[in-house]
């Protein structure tokens, strides 16, 4: 039996799901029920209650605010990190597999010396050089997307632009850049955003690792990452902080992983008719 009759009701959770989250970060000044920095002395440590959901922090702060504003700053910087290398690594895929010869070489040798560092390694790199903060991890985390995404349009793009309407657009005397955005681009829609999904789950993991080595969003501003970090201090004391926001970071990595995968299932048509 093919896998189209569960494959979009699977797809519809997953997304409700990322929608979800998504809204939960958009709407943080909303529906957080607490300043996240603002401190309730007589509260720290404690567990949940019925004035804070949650529990609180080692300073007092709601760990339920700090939980929602923390999943909109890891999600923003997160999506912030993989729109810029989704632009320019994907440019530059298109660009090599387009012009081949010395163009092709001279990025895709570029994209390799990238590739030749593991991802957390470069990514404290840059931001040795930068300095710590938000803006400086949503950097490093575009600078190590970069390469992947540059790879992976590359690919299919050799195929697209051997294509007969490419070689017609050509025929008739469309610019490269047309040929490139309009032609190329569209046909190549599923592979991005199955792999955007994918590496925002990922790139999620790679600032809350930051964030928890005080490389990412600083103190006193929330972040899961952060929020992780400081929870493991008191975890004797109280283990709500690191249980919650360890918990977050799983729920919001799962829920774009998932994502991910179920666009792959239903976009690739090798897939479609797989038992």
């Amino acid at each position: 039996m093919p896998k189209t009759g569960k494959t979009p009701k699977l797809l519809i959770v997953a997304a409700s799901a990322v929608i979800g989250l998504v809204l939960v970060a958009v709407l943080a000044p909303w529906i957080s029920p607490y300043d996240p920095l603002a401190q309730d002395i007589l509260a720290r440590l404690k567990g949940p209650s019925a004035a804070h959901w949650l529990g609180a922090d080692q300073f007092g702060r709601d760990l339920l605010s700090r939980l929602i504003h923390g999943l909109r700053a890891s999600l923003g910087i997160s999506a912030a990190a993989v729109i810029v290398a989704l632009l320019i690594g994907g440019t530059l895929g298109l660009v090599a597999a387009y012009y081949r010869g010395w163009t092709e070489r001279i990025v895709m040798r570029c994209m390799d010396v990238l590739f030749a560092f593991p991802v957390i390694l470069l990514a404290i790199g840059v931001i040795a050089m930068l300095g710590p903060g938000s803006g400086p991890t949503a950097i490093a985390i575009a600078v190590v997307y970069t390469p992947i995404f540059a790879r992976l349009l590359r690919g299919p793009a050799l195929v697209v632009a051997e294509s007969d309407f490419v070689m017609n657009a050509r025929a008739i005397g469309a610019s490269d850049a047309r040929i490139i955005f309009v032609h190329m681009l569209p046909n190549l829609a599923s592979v991005l955003l199955v792999q955007t999904s994918l590496l925002l789950s990922a790139a999620i993991l790679v600032e809350a690792s930051l964030s928890f080595l005080g490389l990412g969003t600083q103190p006193p501003a929330p972040s899961l990452g952060t929020m992780l970090s400081e929870g493991r201090n008191v975890l004797l004391l109280s283990p709500w902080s690191a249980v919650f926001s360890g918990v977050a970071i799983l729920i919001l990595a799962f829920a774009l992983n998932l994502l991910g995968d179920v666009l792959r299932d239903t976009l690739d048509p090798r897939l479609r008719g797989e038992q």
